[in-house]
């Protein structure tokens, strides 16, 4: 493949502003054009940092956009996209286009380093590689799990979403051959395990799943930031400061991208070995085989009391409408039902009031116990729990939209340029996603100090389980 100077110089200024070769001014060196690159010392290392850096951003706007898409979290002010929560996904939107170019961005950066600057850098390592490979893989799989199709390369004709995450495979495979850190083998086994529970291959999907528990059995994989080099998660910037509220029966787990310093960013989870028992959970339960299922999410929920909390935290400026569009419950003495079928619980909802400090688990956290794992019998009342578990567990990490099946269009710029694309330019929004903002909808009893959410998503997953929008393996 052949790269331009201008994709070149895109790239570059849009990577390295931390780097030596970009002047102070965050522009490109004019000295420094692709062949002096090229020919510098370091300039393998320099790209894959680049490309690393750009891969984290390029994460925290996606878990911005698809968390806002999801029942996760309503954006209860105006500074961003204010239609996702309906949801409405219009091609002509410019965050849709922003989540394309994402895509294409980290796929165009790996391909530049593993096609050209490899060939100039002898000093290339095998870690450089396993990072550019593993992230044209995850492009794939961003690509896949996100849109309907998208294309491969700049003006080329789209790909649909399968086709995608067929893609990811061989790359992943690429990847794991250059590794020699059993921690990232486990993480690329679980993307395996990953792409082919989407795809739905059941069988493939749980000998992924069970070969990266073998590797390691609490591994986590994140994207890292630096707020001193304004590197930011963009997730947190609105969770943290109060833009964006959870939906109340996940209040115990917001803000998960929290700051205890002035210029602290969180990383965010982009592989950890909870998916593997997931996977393995709903494998079992295509296979009505209950008590194993039941086996696999106590050994998961073991895994999650045992991830790290971050104890007393401040979060008293945060009063759950802070001048918002609607009040949000904001103490503990709420007591929430996932719907007007379902019981109330008490304890998802934290008290953030002065004097009060909270305790928030920072990579994995559930409301589920091993007595509603032990007293739930039935599988659908086992996959309506394992979807509760999915939407705690990966709660914040951009997931959730994919699992309620809904898919984002190509943009309007691509199918201007690409007459593949113009038959994809709708996004695919099950019919049994509720509209108007209904995913978000709760009603407050002030006197009763309930709250009652409008629908229980997760068991809409369930009731819709020979869709193929939703649950892969059934």
């Amino acid at each position: 493949m052949k790269h331009s100077n201008s994709i070149f110089s895109i790239l570059l200024s849009g990577m390295m502003a931390s780097c030596g070769l970009i002047a102070p001014s965050d522009t490109v060196n004019p000295n420094v054009d692709e062949e002096a690159f090229l020919h510098s010392s370091q300039a393998m290392s320099t790209w894959v940092n680049g490309t690393k850096r750009s891969f984290a951003q390029g994460i925290g706007r996606f878990c911005l956009y698809t968390e806002m898409i999801s029942d996760n979290y309503f954006n209860n002010y105006t500074r961003e996209n204010k239609v996702f929560d309906i949801p409405e996904l219009r091609y002509t939107d410019p965050d849709i286009e922003d989540m394309q170019r994402i895509v294409a961005n980290l796929r165009e950066s790996a391909d530049y380093g593993i096609e050209v600057v490899q060939q100039h850098d002898r000093k290339t390592t095998n870690t450089d590689l396993f990072q550019l490979y593993m992230i044209k893989a995850y492009s794939y799989i961003l690509a896949g799990e996100n849109f309907v199709a998208l294309p491969e390369k700049e003006g080329g004709d789209v790909v649909v979403a399968k086709e995608q995450l067929l893609q990811a495979i061989p790359l992943l495979d690429k990847a794991l051959s250059l590794s020699d850190n059993v921690a990232n083998q486990a993480f690329i086994h679980t993307l395996k395990a990953r792409t082919y529970h989407r795809l739905g291959d059941k069988e493939n999907a749980v000998i992924a799943a069970r070969k990266s528990l073998e590797l390691s059995p609490d591994f986590i994989y994140q994207v890292t930031f630096d707020g001193v080099n304004a590197v930011g998660n963009a997730l947190q910037d609105v969770v943290w400061k109060f833009m964006f509220q959870p939906l109340p029966r996940l209040d115990f787990l917001d803000p998960k991208y929290f700051q205890l310093s002035a210029n602290e960013e969180r990383p965010i989870c982009v592989g950890k070995a909870e998916e593997n028992y997931l996977i393995l959970i709903e494998a079992a339960l295509a296979d009505n085989q209950e008590e194993q299922a039941r086996s696999y999410m106590r050994e998961l929920l073991r895994l999650v009391n045992n991830r790290p909390v971050q104890y007393n935290i401040n979060d008293q400026l945060e009063g759950r409408f802070n001048g918002g569009f609607k009040k949000y419950p904001d103490s503990s003495d709420y007591r929430v039902a996932a719907s007007s079928k379902d019981s109330y619980r008490s304890g998802l909802v934290l008290n953030r009031k002065a004097p009060h400090f909270i305790s928030i688990p920072y990579i994995s956290g559930t409301s589920v116990t091993a007595e509603m794992i032990n007293q739930t019998t039935g599988i659908d009342a086992l996959l309506e729990l394992t979807y509760l578990l999915r939407q705690e567990i990966f709660f914040a990490e951009g997931r959730r939209m994919t699992d309620l099946g809904i898919r984002l269009p190509v943009s309007e710029v691509e199918a201007k340029r690409t007459a593949s694309a113009q038959a994809y330019t709708t996004a695919h929004i099950p019919g049994f996603i509720p509209m108007g903002q209904g995913m978000d909808a709760f009603v407050i009893d002030e006197e009763a100090k309930t709250v009652t959410i409008q629908y229980n998503m997760n068991k809409i997953i369930v009731q819709h389980r020979q869709s193929s929008d939703v649950l892969p393996f059934f």
